[in-house]
């Protein structure tokens, strides 16, 4: 199942990488643009998002979006190896290294619980399974949030290029509430 994972991460983050930085711009705001009544509909205190890296789909539109509801921002960081934690992200704040390539605000920064987390994701499938980079910040992250009651909805950001036909969800993967492209924004299927 993992060569599998990592084939359709592999094919999925090369479509990605293909996409001009100006499509990748504008895709990326009208992602926000589609999810900005999600937003208003849940009304969330604590928006977590993600700073961008490599190719990925910029959250910061949608972040601006959460502001304009009066959401707090957070922002991801490593606590140590494996944890990854959420701090306090004021507009204008100095960001330092996060770990995992990213940046995030600095240690005086107070950390924070969001109740909506947008999600970086190298693929997706329409049952808003995601497979990510591989490390599982993100899912021990939520584990973590679910296993102390404060399970925050799950919005996936990404590019339609990144959606494959079938992903085998493992017992511990975690799918998403939400997905927003540039095309459309998805729900999760409802559970039988």
């Amino acid at each position: 199942m993992s060569d599998v994972k990592a084939d359709q991460r592999a094919a999925a983050l090369a479509r990605r990488d293909a996409l001009s930085e100006h499509y990748r711009a504008e895709a990326s705001s009208n992602a926000a643009a589609l999810a900005e009544p999600l937003l208003a509909r849940l009304a969330p205190s604590v928006v977590s998002g993600y700073w961008p890296i490599r190719s990925e789909a910029d959250p910061r539109p949608l972040l601006a979006a959460a502001r304009l509801i009066d959401a707090a921002i957070a922002l991801p960081f490593l606590a140590d190896a494996v944890t990854m934690r959420f701090r306090h992200f004021e507009h204008d704040a100095r960001l330092v290294p996060a770990g995992f390539g990213t940046y995030g605000p600095p240690e005086t920064a107070a950390e924070i619980v969001p109740d909506l987390l947008i999600v970086p994701l190298a693929a997706f499938d329409r049952a808003l399974n995601r497979i990510g980079y591989g490390k599982g910040h993100f899912d021990r992250a939520i584990a973590r949030l679910i296993e102390a009651g404060r399970r925050p909805v799950l919005l996936g950001l990404a590019f339609a290029v990144q959606e494959v036909d079938k992903i085998a969800a493992e017992p511990h993967d975690i799918p998403l509430d939400f997905l927003v492209t540039e095309r459309e924004l998805m729900a999760a299927p409802p559970h039988a």
